[in-house]
């Protein structure tokens, strides 16, 4: 994530974000943790986090929690060195009796980047809400997340 630097025009903000979505598509929290500055800030709803050592602590347990991880992110807004994305993802969790809960979360990030192109700081506003298996739009024959419509049932 770190290739494309600052100053943002309209294209490259773009591309950051579609970088950043597949990069978290991997659920792979060391290499995410990559794309961040070493002294980054980070609030994910109600958790602070500073550094890249608490990232890669967060994501490790995020991703043990929430199954089937898919997750699409979209530009917002941009400017010099900051921006705002909205996004969706989809996870299921496991209950005692073996039924998987399926959920939709729906957010927005607003990202600073540094000089040489990693995040400094993250904020993070989300809400998870429970859907059907037919409600999901990231089904496992979905190869691309940018080809799913996003319908406006929730929006």
């Amino acid at each position: 994530m770190s290739g494309i630097k600052p100053p943002f025009t309209a294209e490259t903000a773009q591309q950051k974000v579609k970088v950043a979505q597949r990069l978290w598509n991997t659920r792979d929290p060391a290499r995410v943790a990559q794309a961040y500055t070493p002294d980054t800030i980070w609030r994910n709803r109600d958790q602070f986090m500073r550094g890249t050592a608490e990232v890669v602590q967060f994501l490790s347990k995020k991703w043990e929690k929430e199954n089937g991880y898919r997750l699409r992110k979209e530009l917002f807004a941009f400017s010099d060195n900051k921006i705002a994305v909205q996004f969706f993802y989809e996870f299921y969790q496991t209950a005692a009796d073996g039924r998987r809960q399926w959920y939709r979360c729906y957010g927005l990030e607003d990202w600073t980047f540094a000089e040489d192109g990693r995040m400094r700081k993250r904020q993070m506003s989300g809400n998870d809400v429970p859907i059907t298996e037919e409600e999901r739009w990231f089904k496992d024959d979905v190869a691309d997340e940018d080809s799913v419509e996003i319908s406006e049932k929730h929006l």
